[in-house]
């Protein structure tokens, strides 16, 4: 009997030394395969909207659509989503009300364009004018952010080499200048000064940017600093004109494609305000959403703004004067979405010259500062 307690012992000390070990090894793999899974990206929701309208246009039903792309997904979280999407239509609820339970996923237009479908029993068509919206906005952020990066390269190496010209080159002619600091022009002074200042206070200055950098976003992210930098983008030479191409053909385009899905007026506008990027563009829908509500014509609104052109509120009233309102929307819209194009590449093209320009007088100014006393100094000596 008391072997039989001991060897019982004995399996119950094994069996816990092989849970603690598999504990160990589950908790290991656990964290090797650990990983940060974001939420869908614009473009999986563009991936996404393309799959399901071929497997719905090939006559493949909702439901096995949506759980043939949720298994495809290497989104852990989209796919979730995805799947969920299919609970819902086969617990009875119609794919719109589905996806109105992801607004963070799916926007109001995604939603709107989807329910208009629905009504018409046109979902594959409206799935490909979706994908085509989805596929030009996608266009159109990659462009801005495409003429943005060269700028932001030229700025970053502008500021790397002063700081190097400052902080490593400049503080190896402190010695010659050293007792001779009355003779120094001005800027070799400031030059020197800034360099000392940087070399001693450098531990302060990165956290000072950081705090200038984090007060600065979260003012823009008030409603009073929203206000101002919008405001602000409309009027800063050379971003003005690209920002309000963009938001005129961003609104346009997205009352066009509503407009053509079927989507109530009043709806379009509230949805065209959403999505419009500024707001003052928003306050403008909005307050055209409220003079439509009372009984007045679209082109009569606008025309109360100055930030909508006189040409573009002309063609919207020919639109709805001869019942034409979407095809009119789309032509004028791929008209601004043109001219948005020309002008980043105007723009592009401007930039350019410009920041090589002042990087060029930028370093030639500190090589001056040092130069000139050097020169001052030589001419005395010469002179004795």
């Amino acid at each position: 009997m008391l072997d039989s307690v001991l060897k019982t012992n004995q399996a119950l000390a094994v069996e816990k030394v092989n849970s603690k070990v598999d504990g160990t090894e589950s908790t290991f793999k656990k964290i090797v395969n650990f990983k940060v899974q974001m939420g869908p990206s614009s473009k999986d929701i563009l991936n996404f909207t393309n799959q399901l309208s071929v497997m719905v246009k090939a006559g493949i039903s909702l439901q096995e659509a949506l759980e043939s792309i949720g298994e495809q997904q290497t989104n852990e979280k989209f796919a979730a989503v995805i799947m969920d999407l299919k609970d819902n239509i086969e617990s009875g609820q119609s794919f719109s009300q589905a996806l109105a339970k992801h607004p963070d996923v799916f926007t109001n237009i995604y939603i709107n364009m989807v329910a208009a479908a629905e009504i018409s029993g046109s979902l594959s068509n409206m799935l490909q004018k979706l994908n085509g919206y989805l596929s030009d906005e996608a266009q159109t952020r990659s462009q801005i952010k495409g003429a943005m990066i060269y700028p932001m390269i030229i700025a970053s190496m502008a500021v790397s080499v002063t700081i190097f010209l400052l902080c490593f080159v400049l503080p190896k002619f402190t010695g010659i200048f050293a007792g001779k600091e009355h003779l120094l022009p001005i800027p070799t002074k400031m030059l020197l000064g800034g360099s000392a200042f940087l070399r001693g206070y450098w531990f302060l200055i990165i956290p000072a940017l950081a705090a200038a950098i984090s007060g600065f976003w979260y003012y823009i992210n008030t409603d009073a600093g929203r206000f101002w930098w919008d405001k602000t983008k409309l009027r800063l030479p050379l971003i003005k004109t690209l920002c309000r191409s963009l938001y005129i053909s961003r609104g346009l385009h997205t009352m066009g494609v509503l407009t053509h899905a079927g989507v109530p007026i009043l709806d379009t506008l509230a949805i065209t305000a959403q999505i419009s990027g500024n707001v003052l563009f928003k306050n403008m829908w909005k307050g055209v959403e409220q003079q439509v509500r009372e009984g007045k014509k679209i082109a009569l609104s606008l025309a109360n703004y100055e930030l909508m052109p006189s040409d573009v509120v002309q063609m919207i009233r020919s639109g709805e004067d001869s019942g034409s309102l979407g095809d009119v929307l789309a032509a004028v819209s791929e008209y601004y979405a043109n001219q948005l194009k020309n002008v980043i590449k105007a723009v592009t093209s401007m930039i350019e010259p410009i920041m090589i320009v002042l990087m060029g007088v930028l370093v030639g100014f500190i090589a001056m500062s040092i130069m000139l006393p050097i020169f001052k100094m030589s001419s005395l000596v010469s002179g004795k």
